[in-house]
């Protein structure tokens, strides 16, 4: 098999079978059969195969994937789900993602954002945009959220997050404009359904604000 380019290749699906999503966006991005990919989950307290944390090999090599749901607007009607993988990865590549709707975090009571990031967040559209960036990185740092959210200071100005002293770039993806993206991958460029960041940076309005560094 052919190693791909270093991308980090993000699907969005409508939330059903995760496990055969995941299976396909993996083949996808790698551009072989998805009988040739292994997927599943696991989680790393209690062991499980139904739940926690997703994870994919190719031919016996592990692949960064991180995945992400938003849930459906309406009652009976289909969630969202985005899918990141590392194509071309290399051993210490690792990614995290999450999928955030303004109107589900403008009403929820967090309580996970700094002094400075207060003064830096404008509106709802940016503490959702803030918001996803700490769940996206802490993901990639693989604990979670069992890590307090406010250890990661956000800056959307410079599309970049400070935890456990360093500063990690990101990229902010606008899906829709009550939907935002957030994906931590130590900077690969990001093609989300095909598109390809820029890597330019920018504010959370401007679309699309690309890996940083």
């Amino acid at each position: 098999m052919v190693r791909p380019s270093r991308i980090v290749r993000v699907t969005v699906v409508r939330s059903g079978a995760d496990r055969e999503a995941l299976l396909a966006a993996v083949a996808s991005a790698h551009h072989i059969d998805s009988a040739a990919v292994r997927a599943g989950r696991v989680c790393p307290h209690c062991g499980s195969t139904e739940h926690g944390r997703p994870w994919a090999t190719v031919e016996g090599r592990p692949i960064p994937v991180s995945l992400a749901r938003t849930p459906a607007r309406e009652a009976g009607g289909a969630g969202t789900t985005a899918i990141a993988v590392v194509a071309g990865a290399e051993r210490s590549d690792a990614v995290g993602i999450d999928l955030e709707r303004v109107d589900r975090v403008a009403a929820a009571p967090l309580d996970a954002f700094t002094l400075t990031e207060l003064a830096r967040l404008r509106d709802d559209r940016d503490r959702t945009a803030a918001w996803a960036v700490k769940e996206a990185v802490l993901k990639r740092d693989g604990r979670g959220l069992r890590v307090d959210p406010a250890a990661v200071e956000v800056d959307l100005a410079r599309v970049t997050a400070r935890f456990a002293r360093r500063e990690h770039p990101v990229t902010v993806h606008w899906l829709a404009p009550d939907t935002v993206l957030a994906v931590a991958a130590g900077g690969l460029p990001v093609a989300v359904d095909g598109r390809v960041d820029s890597g330019t940076g920018g504010r959370p309005d401007d679309g699309v604000s690309g890996s940083a560094g």
